[in-house]
Order: C-alpha cells, then structure tokens, then sequence
C-alpha cells in the first residue's frame, strides 16, 4: 500500500505523522508538516504558557525543547460533524504526561498552515462536577455532623487567617470571579479580596446610563450562563447584581472592604507576603500565587494640563463620574473620544448640560448596530452551539493572519457606513480607522483604547448637539479651557475620559519598580504601531501565562476574555498546586524570531 504524497494527505494521516515526529523530534523534518508561512497557537498544552510560534523553524525548536518533556500521545480525529470541519481542516483530542487537550489543524497542500493546541483538564485533577459532584451530606445519623452553612462559616473563620489561601486574586470584578470559581471547582484554596465592599460595586459606582457594548452571548461566565430572557445588551447595575450572584453561587472567598497594600516575593521560600488592611485591621497573608486581576487598567491617569489647580467650577476623572442628574444648564467639557467620553456626552446632554468633546487624535468608530448584524453570524449566537467550544473556534485564527482579515472588515465597514462616517467629519469630527487600516479589533488587542462603538453618540455629534472641538489644550482657566491655537471654551465642569495608568503602574506600586520592569509591558501584541511598541509577540504580553516574576499572574480583558483564558491559567495554577511538572517554554530565550510584521 502506498502511503498518500503530502500534499494530499488528510488531517488523520498529518495527526499520525505529527505524532510519530513528536515521538521522535530531533530526528522530524519539521517542514514536511508545517507550511513555510504557519502558525502554531499553543494554549497551555505544548509551551505551559499562551505562545503562537511563527514559522517550521521556530516550531522545531519549540517542539525539540518540549515534545520530551510533555509527551503527548493519542491523536484522535474529533467528530466529523463539527464546524469547521472539511477535507482541508478539522479538530482532534490528545493527552499529554499530565493534561487533556483539544485541538484543530488546517492545512495547506497536505501541510500545517494553522494549529491550535489547547488544555482543556487535567488527569487525575479534574474539576468537580457533574458525575464528580460532591455527595453533600451524608445519609447516616452522627453526632457533630457539619452542615454546608457549618462548612461555609468555618472556612470564612480560618481561610487568610489560621489557613493561608494558595492562591490570592486581587480584584473582585469578573475577571476575578471568573478565575476565582474556575479554582474552587478544581479545589485550590482560593482568596479574592477587593476595596469596595459588595461584588459588582464597581459596576454600580458607574453613571446610570453605562451599558455593555457586547452582546449577551458573547458574554456568559463559566458554569452559569445568563438565563435566555437576559437582555441582549446589559445594564452596568443588571450586571453588578449579576456578579454579587455568581460569587454567592460559585461559594467564592470574598473579602470586600479590603485594600491590598503591599506585596514581596522570598525565592527561597516561593511565597508571598502580602499585607492588606481589612476594615482598619492589617492582616498578613502568604499565598503561594498572587493574581493581579484589576482589570487592564491601573490608577486614573489626568493629564498635567498647565492651570489645572486655578479652575473654579468642577473636575473628575471619568471612572468618577456618577451621573449628570444635577447639571442641568451646566457648560460641560470632557477631554477625550474614545468609549468613556462618547457616553458621558450622552448622559449630560440627556440631562441639558451644553456639551463639548475635546478630541485630540482620531477615533475609531463603529456603529452598535452595524456589529450586531454582524454578531448574528458568530457562532456564539447560535443557541445550540456550546460556548465553550465557540471560544475554541474563535481562538483557530492566530494575530498575525487575522491583520488581512481586520483589514477587509474595516474596509467593510467603511463601504456600508460611509453616509455615517461623512456626517461625522462634516461636523468637525476626526474619524480614524487604525494606524493600518485595521480598526477597532486590533485597537483593542494593541492598546486597549482609540475606538468608540456607537449607541448614539455620533448622531449628536453629527447634528450639532454634542460640540467636538479638535487640538490640543494650551491650559485651563479659572472658567474654561483655552486651546493650544488660543480658542477658548468656558466650562463649569470638566470631565477628564483620559483613560488609566497601565497595569504595570499597579504592579510597580504594590510590589516594586524592580518587578514591573522585570516583568515588562502588559497587554499589546508588540505591533510597532502607537501605545504597542515591538518586537512583535504574537500573543497579548504577561496575560494569563507566567511572568518573569515567579508567582506572579495577570487576568484581565473583557467578559469573553476573562471566561476563556480563566481557564487557562486555573490549569497552570492548579497543576502548581498539585505538585505536577509545568515545563514553560520561555519564547524570549528559545523562540527564532519571524521577521516583524509590516504593519
């Protein structure tokens, strides 16, 4: 029987020749299995990290370190039935030494273009549930029998006092619920601290009209999705509830009220101490790992505008704006254009403030209802579709490949918006579309910031009831803003949408300068364009993968985000845990570097 040419050869028979090359990688010709331009995205299951490796050399090299180390076996085609499943491309289950793991391969000429490799449990330390739920009593009569409230109010008395938690999460949003949950079901003792008092108080402390931009469906949260009447687009209060219900579901460890102060790392001893300050009482607590799950945002960052101190009205960061119900008649100023600014426009025209925008660079736009046609067509929208696998799909598509699509998209949408888009630069408005034509998607991956989804700002914009006024400011007066060419605006109130210190102020703040330049950016691909500057990395920097700082974690991103990628770093928490080898491949030391995208 003769054995197929490569170039025709079927996903089975590239799994049984990728197998055979993984028993066997010093010896492998790595370029008879992947394309010269592949991808290989790897989450968790291959590099112990979140890594996509460029190019058959680069794999090689990755896979000679690790295939010995991570024994992976038992390449198996999944359902043929699945999406994205043809001739050219489908999905497969394999094991490792230690994990579980999915994943999916297209092919090119019998050759690799794109793999995805993704853990998905762990053997022998799997998540509890379903046929591994917990019994929850006994059926047996016994004196001093603990009841589930006994066991609840014994581990709030002892867990950060008597118990020390494993792992420590800093951040009681969803980001932190999320992972938090994640590591309950896999029983790594868990703490979530957080300075306000209630999960879902920082929603909550937001302006009345804050709503979410995504759609319902891409935002269910692990183990309990929203019920099918939620609506499509969530209020910031329906949500803060929302949250103060999943961690009384998920049984989370959750110290409101609690300021983290202060936080060192001993080496020889792989613990951390850190020192919180819980209603006016300082505790000490000594996790194992510390997650920094603040969101992608730091500290408020106001810019030093010459004159602030001498303005006499009102001024505010943003993130602290509460509402516009008293400031009817009031001539409003917000600096900024991106999200944040657009809304509070709103909420003070809707409450007869005189708005003016100050925009000093150009803004990505795009419209709410443009995107929501869109959305019908993802996956996630279908209500048969798992959202867990729908995650899995949406992560077959590495960054550097996805530029061409981003490209075509903004293209797209600038053909079928484009009355929209006239009618914003006709009123003075500066309409960007990404440094490379990109849009918004790759603006959020890259900086987080420069766009805007529109739910109605812009029609005000264009017919005049929100004022935008373009440049830079000269300084601010004891009763406005004097623009860099010398135009001034009075205000009785400014509004700074300037967005946030990075993650990384955090980090320097709570632990040292030493750690966060040792740890490096966080969040960015490594773009070159503005706010991400290179080399290029292929995958968003420091996120739910280990840090050059040992016990150190960052979760962040939006709801979508948070609910995938909490998976990926329990993993590698949980297998710390239980004392199993995690062999990280370290991509800044091993990996051969591609040449930096053209971007």
């Amino acid at each position: 029987m003769t054995q197929a040419s490569p170039s025709s050869r079927t996903v089975a028979e590239w799994l049984a020749a990728l197998e055979a090359a993984l028993a066997a990688p010093e010896q492998a010709d790595w370029s008879a299995l992947f394309a010269e331009e592949c991808y290989w995205r790897d989450l968790v299951a291959f590099t112990w990290s979140i890594e996509t490796i460029e190019g058959p050399e680069a794999i090689a090299a990755m896979v000679r370190q690790q295939a010995p180390l991570v024994g992976a076996q038992a390449f198996t085609p999944d359902d043929p039935g699945l999406p994205m499943t043809d001739e050219m491309q489908g999905w497969f289950t394999f094991e490792t030494a230690t994990a579980r793991a999915r994943g999916h391969v297209q092919l090119r000429e019998g050759k690799a273009y794109i793999l995805l490799t993704a853990m998905t449990e762990l053997i022998g330390h799997e998540e509890i549930g379903g046929a591994r739920r917990p019994q929850g009593i006994e059926h047996v009569a016994a004196k001093g029998r603990k009841t589930w409230l006994d066991e609840r109010e014994e581990e709030a008395r002892t867990l950060g006092f008597s118990e020390q938690p494993y792992c420590l999460i800093v951040g009681g949003g969803q980001n932190g619920l999320m992972l938090a949950a994640r590591l309950r079901r896999l029983q790594v003792p868990t703490l979530v601290i957080d300075a306000h008092p209630m999960p879902g108080d920082a929603w909550r402390k937001r302006y009345k009209s804050l709503y979410l931009h995504d759609p319902i469906f891409l935002d269910h949260f692990p183990y309990l999705p929203f019920p099918d009447h939620w609506p499509l687009y969530t209020s910031k209060d329906k949500m803060a509830d929302w949250l103060e219900i999943y961690a009384k579901a998920m049984e989370i460890a959750f110290w409101g009220s609690t300021r983290c102060q202060r936080a060192t790392y001993d080496e020889a001893s792989g613990e951390w101490t850190v020192i919180v300050e819980r209603e006016n009482e300082e505790i000490v607590l000594r996790p194992r790992q510390l997650v920094l799950a603040t969101g992608l945002s730091g500290a408020r960052f106001i810019p030093d505008i010459p004159g602030a101190e001498r303005f006499e009205g009102q001024q505010y960061h943003a993130a602290d704006h509460e509402g516009g119900a008293t400031l009817a008649g009031k001539r409003a100023i917000v600096i900024g254009s991106n999200n944040s600014a657009h809304d509070i426009c709103v909420d003070l025209w809707e409450n007869d403030a005189q708005v003016i925008m100050i925009q000093r660079s150009p803004t990505i736009v795009v419209r709410a209802s443009t995107m929501q046609e869109g959305a019908k067509s993802l996956a996630y929208a279908d209500p048969r579709m798992e959202t867990e696998f729908a995650d899995l799909m949406g992560a077959t598509m590495p960054f550097r490949p996805r530029l061409a699509a981003e490209k075509a998209f903004t293209g797209y949408l600038r053909q079928i918006d484009a009355p929209f888009y006239e009618r914003l630069e006709k009123a003075g408005f500066l309409v960007g579309h990404g440094e490379d034509e990109t849009g918004f998607f790759m603006a959020y991956y890259r900086r987080a910031a420069g766009y805007y989804i529109d739910v109605g700002a812009s029609d005000l914009i264009a017919d005049g009831e929100i004022a935008v006024q373009v440049g830079e400011i000269g300084e601010i007066l004891e009763d406005g803003v004097r623009m860099a060419d010398g135009t001034v605006l009075p205000a009785d109130l400014i509004v700074y949408a300037t967005g946030y210190h990075s993650m990384s102020r955090w980090m320097s703040e709570l632990i040292s300068p030493e750690v966060e330049r040792k740890v490096g950016r966080c969040w960015g691909l490594g773009s070159g364009t503005q706010g991400d500057p290179g080399p290029w990395e292929g995958e968003l920097r420091n996120m739910w993968k280990p840090t050059a700082q040992e016990g150190l974690w960052l979760q962040g991103g939006n709801l979508m985000q948070a609910r995938f990628h909490s998976l990926h770093l329990a993993l590698q928490i949980k297998a710390r845990h239980a004392g199993l080898p995690t062999p990280v491949w370290h991509a800044e030391r091993t990996r051969v570097r591609a040449p930096e995208p053209a971007f």
